[in-house]
């Protein structure tokens, strides 16, 4: 997957917490917080995979992944952490 494509993936997982919060009538203080929540989740799984290539530990930045992450951010990430070590 492109690096393109994963910050489309990464926006479409922003935009659908962002609707779903809206219809839940969240307050606007949760949505930042999910907000900044998806990004950290995003740098960390990118620093990881830049870090992790020497280690040969890699998280596979795809279309799945990305909604992970952008969804739960850094608990996204030690999930994906968790099912690759599982799998």
């Amino acid at each position: 997957m492109t690096p393109v494509s994963s910050i489309i993936a990464f926006a479409a997982g922003l935009l659908i917490l962002w609707l779903i919060c809206k219809l839940l009538s969240f307050p606007l203080k949760v949505l930042w917080k999910l907000i900044i929540n998806a990004i950290l989740g995003a740098v960390i799984l990118f620093l990881f995979n830049l870090v992790g290539g020497f280690l040969n530990l890699s998280i596979p930045i795809n279309a799945l992944n990305a909604l992970i992450t952008g969804v739960l951010g850094i608990p996204g990430v030690i999930l994906l952490l968790i099912l690759q070590w599982i799998l």
